[in-house]
């Protein structure tokens, strides 16, 4: 029954990500499409950017959008989430839509993986997640990232399924708003619990409660 469960889960899973996979997407490095324009046209307004508004997020795009972000105190990522397009002044239901889910599945998968921890080693694991987001090694995008084969055990043992609670939704909101008390981890594990040793051999950052976070 179990695994039929989490068989039919993956399964359903998969069938959003290719119905919507509008609603998790990023405009990054590699983007295309009218928000990508619409970006463009803006910075180009404001002298960020020169040239034209092609649609495409290559090189002077991203680095363009890196100089927003420092004139305006966002985080220099060189990529347009839901802080910076606010800043810039695009927003949209899908803008809108993409934000509430994004919360509430980076609870769900905080909630199944850490709802016994402090609240910082919450909101920590969910920044883990967000930094795998902006790394080139992994998917860019949070269901992407959450439902990758093997990534997280809350994943594999269903426990993501549950319904968040309200410390976890939390913090999922503090990890989207730019909190990462993991100090830039993209991997973290239970010493008490973990059996693969490749992730014991990751250079460590810090400790949070019983979570180990590391490079």
């Amino acid at each position: 029954m179990k695994g039929r469960r989490l068989k039919f889960t993956a399964v359903l899973m998969s069938l959003v990500l290719l119905i919507q996979p509008q609603v998790y997407a990023l405009s990054k490095r590699g983007s295309t499409g009218s928000e990508v324009r619409q970006i463009q046209q803006r910075l180009i307004q404001w002298g960020y950017l020169s040239g034209t508004a092609d649609g495409v997020y290559g090189a002077e795009t991203e680095a363009a959008v890196k100089r927003f972000q420092r004139k305006n105190g966002l985080t220099p990522d060189g990529i347009a989430g839901a802080a910076t397009l606010a800043k810039i002044g695009i927003t949209s239901q899908t803008t809108q839509t993409s934000s509430n889910n994004n919360v509430r599945l980076l609870a769900m998968l905080i909630s199944g993986e850490a709802r016994g921890e402090t609240y910082e080693g919450q909101v920590a694991v969910g920044a883990v997640v967000l930094n795998r987001v902006k790394h080139s090694s992994f998917p860019n995008s949070i269901a992407g990232v959450i439902y990758q084969n093997g990534a997280f055990t809350a994943v594999d043992d269903g426990q993501i399924n549950m319904s968040p609670t309200n410390s976890c939704v939390k913090a999922a909101k503090d990890a989207l708003n730019g909190w990462d008390p993991s100090g830039g981890a993209i991997y973290y594990y239970n010493p008490v619990t973990a059996t693969n040793q490749w992730i014991r051999s990751r250079p460590v950052i810090k400790r949070i409660g019983k979570h180990v976070f590391c490079k």
